[in-house]
């Protein structure tokens, strides 16, 4: 967590966009004048409009970025402001549009919409014409296997165009879509899928990462055999390994196996246009999933709508971004940022995929993809960016990125040095886009903004139309101080509920994200707000969540791996900030059986399950045992004070303890110390 003692209100400018007024923000500015005849000057005022007139506001975004409809709304039914915000009020009812259709406007059999590379493969390009051909094929033949309105699709597979293409395909026709990437084990893979019953699964036969071919059939077949509702399982022949994969499929899962290109040629009777499910706002589209920190991950629903609208905003109008750019994001299909990437085929931009390690076949490789293909806005990690840093790779001395204009960082927060380092070593004259938002949202809260100065350390802003705040200890708006990141205006991209039994679905709605304060949304991080620049810095999170190297997963998707160790009586798994440093390492306490001890042996166990089940981001540094684990008196372990303990602060036992002597335990142990 950043020190609050080292910001300031008056940090170095160190990026000014050279022409503001011809951004896409400026002319958003200038046309919500002249639609209301207004006066506002600046992007400041321009925000404060946005989130005191929600509804107007929404509406222009809707039209300004073009959303396609075959329904929109009256300006009554946009949004009912007389509702709470945790009622998850329905905006722009009446209005019937689908996800799809907005990404495949574009049938241009000359444009380019996605290029797919990475590690092991060759470069593919699809064009926008050929993506439409190939969802239409797709949505038919899962309409020929019984996907219908409502029905999961689920996907274990990499970055790959597959992926897109089977997404665009479900949600056209009314069905959800929910996917995890490779590195997740199968263990990982049931805890979220188990709980939504998807009726087909769509895979690969293996990967390619760090140099390694990986066969993935291994670990799907457990996933397979632990979802019963599977209807169909879909494999792509994503690796040459020399396999047959038909013939391997049909081994390993039976008649219910398929491979991509058998599937998609299903139904050979094709329409000749997709035929897109005409859908309410709040209707379903995405199914992702928390982090898993006091259980199972929780099933996040969003609608598709929702987030179109959402992040057309984010990419078209604080992105700057038009149909002749070139959009990459280095992600997984596992994480929000893959589903923010493929929104940009809304814009009409081409989408580069890359799948496999970032630094293969050299550190420098995904730069020279800015020169190859002409990359104009390039998205990565905080972490990624850092670890160029301490590797001293310096882009700048090696690739020419005269085609790049944005650079976005999340995951983490970006640190200050990484600012300069992008600057001195990577490109002068860029957009410097730290962004941050979450799964929950599956955008952003505040991030980039094309037509404004970029300061050392800082989010350059709050997004229009997000009323985020920092609530200090009084529950009020502060600034230049730190306090709990809350929004306190309704959003369009806010989840529909969570799924799961309906009885059920609306306290762990409400628990998620409006129990710490009454109807305001609490995001559970903290935040700095900077009221002279109009900046964000990110302080960390405020909870148990842990968040290694800027990867954030949750403690039970440890727990559901180690409880099934006989040795194991119970286990506690925190993290520990690390000295001098803005990350933290994972620490897991075993509380063994009987006269057990915790050997080298079952040290190496434990990691190597927790590697293969989960991935070798959940693998902890350090595997202690220890003699009790404290509890509360409703039966929850106490995983901050642990965290809080072992990080160097005092903590003092509360009544809400059942052991309060356990804590003791975690002073001051030799092998944390730093």
């Amino acid at each position: 967590m950043t020190s609050t003692s080292s910001l300031t209100v008056d940090p170095p400018c160190l990026w000014k966009p050279s022409h503001p007024e011809d951004t896409e923000m400026a002319k958003f500015r200038r046309h919500v004048n002249t639609k209301f005849n207004l006066q506002l000057q600046n992007y400041q005022e321009l925000w404060q409009w946005s989130v005191d007139n929600a509804p107007a506001f929404w509406s222009t975004v809707w039209d300004y970025t073009n959303v396609i409809a075959s329904v929109k709304s009256t300006d009554a039914d946009i949004l009912d402001q007389s509702l709470p915000m945790d009622a998850v009020p329905e905006w722009f009812k009446g209005a019937r549009l689908n996800f799809a259709e907005n990404l495949l406007w574009c049938k241009s059999s000359e444009k380019i919409a996605i290029i797919s590379t990475g590690e092991g493969q060759s470069r593919r390009s699809i064009t926008y014409a050929e993506l439409y051909d190939q969802v239409l094929q797709c949505a038919m033949a899962l309409k020929a296997h019984g996907v219908q309105k409502d029905d999961r699709v689920a996907a274990y597979i990499p970055n790959c165009p597959e992926a897109i293409i089977a997404m665009l395909a479900t949600i056209s026709l009314g069905a959800i879509w929910s996917s995890t990437s490779p590195d997740f084990g199968a263990t990982g893979v049931l805890d979220r899928f188990s709980q939504i019953s998807p009726k087909v699964l769509i895979s690969v036969n293996g990967v390619v990462y760090n140099g390694k071919r990986l066969d993935h059939i291994p670990k799907v077949k457990p996933v397979v055999q632990g979802l019963p509702s599977l209807e169909k399982v879909v494999i792509i022949p994503f690796v040459d390994n020399g396999r047959d994969v038909k013939a391997t499929i049909q081994q390993e899962f039976g008649d219910k196996s398929t491979t991509w290109k058998e599937f998609l040629d299903t139904e050979k009777h094709l329409p000749q246009e997709i035929p897109f499910e005409q859908l309410p706002f709040n209707h379903p589209g995405f199914i992702m999933f928390s982090s898993g920190t006091t259980g199972l991950p929780k099933c996040i629903v969003h609608s598709g709508a929702g987030l179109l609208l959402q992040l057309k905003k984010e990419h078209i109008i604080h992105g700057d971004m038009h149909p002749d750019d070139v959009f990459f994001y280095y992600t997984t299909t596992g994480w929000m940022m893959w589903n923010w990437l493929v929104a940009g085929l809304s814009v009409g931009c081409t989408l580069v995929l890359w799948d496999g390690s970032p630094f293969k076949p050299a550190p420098i490789s995904l730069w020279e993809l800015v020169d190859e293909l002409g990359i104009t806005h390039f998205g990565t990690s905080a972490k990624y960016i850092q670890s160029l840093q301490e590797a001293s790779v310096h882009p700048m001395d090696e690739c020419k990125l005269d085609t790049l204009k944005a650079i976005y960082s999340t995951g983490s927060p970006l640190k200050p040095e990484s600012y300069e380092f992008v600057y001195n070593h990577i490109k002068k004259d860029v957009g410097l886009g730290s962004i941050t938002g979450g799964t929950d949202i599956c955008s952003l809260f505040a991030g980039y903004n094309a037509s404004l100065p970029v300061y050392r350390g800082e989010i350059q802003c709050i997004n229009l139309g997000m009323k985020i705040e920092a609530w200090a200890d009084s529950n009020t708006p502060v600034q230049a101080q730190a306090g709990d990141l809350v929004c306190t205006v309704p959003f369009p991209c806010m989840p529909v509920y969570m799924y799961g039994d309906d009885d059920t679905t609306r306290a762990k709605y409400k628990n998620a994200y409006f129990s710490m304060y009454d109807g305001i949304w609490y995001h559970g991080d903290y935040v700095w707000l900077n009221p002279k620049t109009g900046g964000v810095i990110m302080l960390g999170r405020s909870d148990g969540t842990l968040n290694p190297n800027g990867v954030r997963f949750g403690s039970a998707e440890i727990y559901n791996v180690v409880d099934r160790f006989p040795e194991i009586e119970d286990a506690l798994c925190v993290g520990q900030k690390i000295v001098n440093e803005d990350d933290e390492r994972v620490v897991l306490f075993l509380k063994l059986k009987g006269s057990v001890e915790l050997s080298d042996e079952l040290v190496k166990k434990i990691k190597t399950t927790i590697r293969a089940q989960l991935s070798p981001r959940h693998v902890p540094a350090f595997v202690l045992a220890i003699q009790d684990i404290p509890y509360t008196i409703n039966g929850k372990k106490v995983e901050v004070a642990v965290k809080k303990i072992i990080s160097g602060q005092k903590v003092t036992p509360t009544g809400t303890l059942s052991n309060p002597d356990s804590l003791a335990l975690y002073y001051n142990i030799p092998a944390l110390a730093q």
